[in-house]
């Protein structure tokens, strides 16, 4: 199967500055138009609430998959687009679908399909995001893991656009609380994804209740068969976008090293840790029991490590990714199925346990780090089975892979990294009307925390998490508990790490 080994710049990056045309002496002012460029946000014809806005924003350049796709989705052409997280992309496809909204008419006019629960939550931030400029517009997750409540009562009252799993958006849809007959735009976001998670048949079932006239834009970080499959069944007269964009040096170093069985992959793994350092870290293992059992011989070694597989519930799902975010813990170990669709940001290593099954297994490991212009290392083992495979992974690469010694077995000796923060959980949230703001401000004013000792800070409509380094977080636990968030109290507990 192909894949792509891009790397590509966040979508707010280095805005462009008007070049304009110096005045003439001694002769009247003359009106000053900017020289605009094909990459320049400017250069689109945008709503001016959606430009005003992105201006606000600071996006003035548009990364290489917005340049190539927007023009096409503002045309409201079908798009079939290569492009994985952190690339940009959707905003490439939230613009489109804000461009063609009625805010006026409280109907579901688009639809975005993501594979996980995560990235559905980021995708209805970013649209939120972009959508400032534009007045009332309502944009709703379905996700599974939620309860349904709390859904049934946002969809009738009327939405603007859906942010889903094919699960939960099926679940609406066959029990009539969701209605699409209004659909104008159609999204699906790492479409090769929601197909290895088992998704196809839930996505059909969808497709059987949308328009038939309607666009229809589909991303998807590589092309396997079952996705050009897919875009030749849905997809009508489509313009194709593919970054051309790699991995390379500059961003991202790969390195190789093999293991025979005088040396366990759990101890290699750990010379690595401690060689390089990561200040995070994903781990990659094939199966759940693996994952579950080197996370395990990692903790035991005083590593802030936690566990991702299929086997967790949504609750322990969520407080995983949130302690893992919040810095309380420095390694994910994780299945490749259960790692897809997060965007963890200012990721500093990827570790391959286990050589990937395929190519595009290779493209979403490496790519979850280097991003936004950091520098990042992807170190993968493997063995004299993998070898015939490692050839075949620098014949498509197209450069020579880089095979290094492990680590000194000395290095365990060394002492390992703390995690820098801990996170605590407050029981209470949005529907309680707490903000970010309420909570430093409990933390900073009469809980005498320095602000500089408070993290990040996620506030959901029920619960609240916020990270506060490790030295003052017993001190941060009793100014909650003993303290008043808005007037009020609420209880909080220190999540484990």
């Amino acid at each position: 199967m192909g894949g792509t080994f891009g790397c590509e710049p966040r979508q707010c990056v280095r805005g462009y500055r008007p070049r304009v045309t110096p005045l003439r002496p001694a002769l009247a002012p003359v009106s000053v138009t900017p020289v605009l460029t094909p990459t320049d946000f400017a250069s689109l014809s945008l709503r001016p609430a959606l430009f005003d806005n992105l201006a606000s924003l600071d996006y003035r350049e548009m990364t290489p998959v917005q340049a190539q796709s927007l023009p096409a989705v503002l045309a409201r052409r079908d798009v079939l687009a290569q492009a994985r997280t952190g690339s940009g992309k959707t905003a490439a496809f939230g613009l489109g679908l804000l461009q063609q909204l009625d805010t006026k008419r409280f109907r579901v006019q688009s639809l975005v399909l993501c594979p996980t629960r995560e990235l559905a939550d980021q995708v209805a931030s970013e649209i939120r995001k972009l959508a400032r400029g534009l007045e009332n517009t309502k944009v709703l997750t379905l996700c599974g893991g939620t309860p349904m409540g709390p859904q049934l009562g946002a969809l009738e009252h009327g939405v603007h656009i859906v942010v889903g799993t094919p699960g939960r958006v099926e679940k609406h849809l066959n029990k009539g609380s969701l209605s699409l007959d209004a659909l104008t735009g159609l999204v699906l976001d790492e479409a090769d994804r929601m197909l290895d998670m088992g998704f196809e048949e839930s996505i059909n079932a969808i497709l059987s209740f949308v328009p038939t006239r309607r666009q229809t834009l589909l991303f998807s970080a590589t092309f396997p068969d079952h996705i050009e499959a897919m875009a030749g069944r849905i997809l009508v007269d489509p313009v194709r976008v593919v970054v051309g964009e790699t991995h390379d040096a500059a961003s991202i170093e790969q390195f190789f090293f093999r293991i025979d069985k005088s040396v366990s992959r759990g101890d290699a793994v750990q010379r690595l840790l401690l060689q390089y350092r990561p200040a995070s870290a994903v781990v990659f293992c094939i199966t759940k029991q693996e994952t579950r059992d080197l996370c395990e011989a990692l903790r035991g070694h005083g590593f802030g490590a936690l566990a991702l597989h299929g086997d967790l519930d949504q609750r322990e799902r969520d407080h995983t990714m949130i302690r893992f975010s919040n810095k309380s813990a420095n390694v994910l170990v994780a299945t490749d199925v259960a790692a897809r669709g997060l965007d963890i940001d200012a990721l500093d290593a990827v570790i391959s346990a286990h050589f990937p099954r395929d190519f595009d297994d290779h493209t979403h490991r490496v790519g979850r780090t280097g991003r936004a212009g950091n520098k990042g290392i992807a170190c993968t083992l493997y063995t004299d089975k993998d070898t015939p495979r490692l050839a075949q992974l620098e014949a498509h690469l197209g450069q020579p892979l880089v095979s290094l010694p492990l680590p000194d077995q000395r290095v365990i000796n060394q002492p390992v990294d703390v995690p820098l923060m801990s996170t605590l959980q407050i029981d209470g949230g949005k529907k309680q009307k707490i903000r970010v703001g309420d909570i430093l401000g409990a933390l900073t004013g009469d809980g005498g925390i320095d602000g500089s000792c408070v993290g990040k800070i996620q506030v959901f409509d029920i619960r609240a998490y916020v990270a506060v380094e490790r030295a003052v977080a017993r001190m941060a636990l009793n100014a909650l508990r003993n303290g008043k968030i808005k007037g009020r109290s609420f209880k909080a507990r220190l999540l484990p790490t």
